[in-house]
């Protein structure tokens, strides 16, 4: 299937012929569809699947129509996104704006940590679409500034992401001031009961759109476990970025303090690194992401509040220097990388603190994930009495199976593993994937190897991917000065 065969009208089409866009994903392939016929939508899928244009495409489409009905009419909010994070909330007005860059509308975005005088200009000068996080929002909405009695689209985006940060009670105050008769959309990567039970109260008989196991990690990522003492993975961490073949990683940490530490100790060793995180001001943390971004700054250290908002084209590498006690937040952090049909590789450092939360996280992907066993700071554990066999993975993958420590094959997901020996590696830990994961006309990459000295060229696209270009948009912004 090609966008082409979606009903879509010719300024979206172009503007993604100009994005490089040709074949939808599974998601966008089936809520496209659906929300051009109205219906809410409970859609889930794991991050980094095209959830933002599966509701993005749709809503510019019937927002147009009905603005070329009456083209002069005053600009209200007819469309309220609403998501966790700053990042994310920029990452999704960037895809408004590319995908809509042909049509005569109007967005802008909102968050905190800044100042809100050039927001609220915007507001003023009128707008079609609204992308908010919840604090700035409930703000601008007690001094007046924003009305959402015009709306009539409404999406909650990342909405596991939501309760988890405490956004429930913000949730809730904004819905009671939509109106009942409007489209609602309700995205999440997870589906736990109290995120279900959440999109009961927001969603009318919707239509469920599923395209891959709740909580499961996506197939073109390519995962690596190494157990190393605590005190040790500052040095393991050195270790693996001097190899520099990895040209981008995102590393994350668990704590503010840890992010910056870490920084401090890559600097030191000559690694170029920035910090993203919630103590740092706006202004800073988009300069540190646009240095990432550019491959001006070569790491970049996280803490979980950014995990959805960095959208970064060819990731090649996330590192978990700390396992994240919540496991969705494993899946969350790894699907930085891995996206839009490219290849991934997602090293997690474990300690002997850490090993209850990779037992959450292996029931959790119904999977082990494979041990990289040659590298200079291996913990002196017994590994297998800290890897339990998984929960049955539910959908095509099939169960794991434990790793072969005497360099045979193994099989890591019900794919295929990889044939190739990791370089000077005892231990074969190829990441199985499944051949229909893959857009069509897509690269299938190179092969996982993980080593002591971890390093993998990133495969290139068959299809280039123009960066997403706003110059043409008639959307409005925030100005040159906008704290993005």
């Amino acid at each position: 299937m090609q966008f082409t065969d979606l009903s879509l009208i010719d300024p979206i089409l172009k503007a993604l012929a100009e994005e490089g866009y040709t074949t939808p994903t599974p998601i966008q392939q089936q809520a496209i569809p659906i929300l051009l016929e109205r219906r809410d939508l409970l859609g889930c899928a794991q991050t980094g699947t095209g959830k933002t244009a599966a509701f993005a495409i749709p809503i510019l489409q019937l927002l147009n129509a009905e603005r070329s009905k009456n083209p002069t009419a005053p600009r209200r909010i007819k469309t309220l996104v609403m998501t966790p994070t700053r990042e994310l909330a920029i990452q999704i007005a960037e895809s408004f704006a590319a995908y809509g860059r042909h049509l005569n509308l109007r967005h802008t975005v909102i968050f905190g940590g800044v100042s809100q005088h050039a927001q609220v200009n915007s507001l003023k000068a009128g707008v079609d679409i609204l992308i908010a996080t919840p604090g700035r929002l409930l703000d601008l909405m007690n001094q007046g500034w924003v009305s959402l009695r015009d709306v009539q689209f409404f999406v909650l985006d990342e909405a596991d992401r939501m309760l988890d940060m405490g956004f429930i009670h913000d949730v809730k105050k904004v819905i009671t001031k939509l109106p009942e008769r409007r489209q609602s959309l309700f995205f999440s990567a997870t589906m736990p009961p109290d995120v279900a039970k959440l999109a009961d109260t927001i969603l009318r008989n919707p239509a469920k759109v599923e395209v891959t196991p709740v909580s499961s990690t996506a197939d073109t990522i390519q995962q690596a476990m190494y157990f190393v003492g605590k005190d040790d993975k500052r040095k393991l961490l050195v270790h693996i970025l001097n190899d520099q073949k990895i040209k981008s990683a995102l590393v994350f940490a668990r704590t503010k303090h840890g992010a910056d530490k870490v920084v401090k100790d890559l600097l030191k060793a000559g690694i170029g690194a920035e910090a993203i995180h919630g103590n740092k001001s706006q202004n800073a943390r988009q300069r540190a992401l646009s240095n990432f971004k550019s491959r001006e700054t070569r790491v970049l250290v996280a803490t979980d509040i950014a995990a959805r908002g960095i959208d970064v084209d060819e990731l090649s590498h996330v590192i978990n220097y700390e396992l994240p006690n919540i496991p969705e937040t494993y899946v969350h952090r790894i699907g930085r990388t891995g996206r839009a049909g490219h290849d991934g590789i997602a090293l997690s450092f474990c300690d002997a603190e850490e090993t209850d939360f990779l037992k959450d996280i292996h029931k959790l992907i119904g999977k082990r994930v494979p041990v990289i066993e040659d590298h200079p700071y291996v913990l002196d554990v017994a590994t297998a009495a800290m890897m339990p066999a998984p929960a049955q993975q539910r959908g095509r993958n099939g169960s794991g199976r434990p790793g072969n420590r005497n360099g045979g094959q193994q099989r890591t997901g019900g794919g295929r593993s990889s044939n190739s020996q990791p370089s000077g590696s005892s231990n074969n830990s190829g990441q199985g994937r499944s051949s229909n994961s893959r857009p069509e006309g897509q690269s299938n990459g190179s092969s996982f190897r993980p080593s002591g000295n971890t390093g993998s060229s990133r495969p290139s696209s068959d299809t280039p991917r123009p960066s997403r270009g706003t110059g043409n948009s008639r959307f409005s912004n925030t100005g040159s000065d906008r704290n993005y």
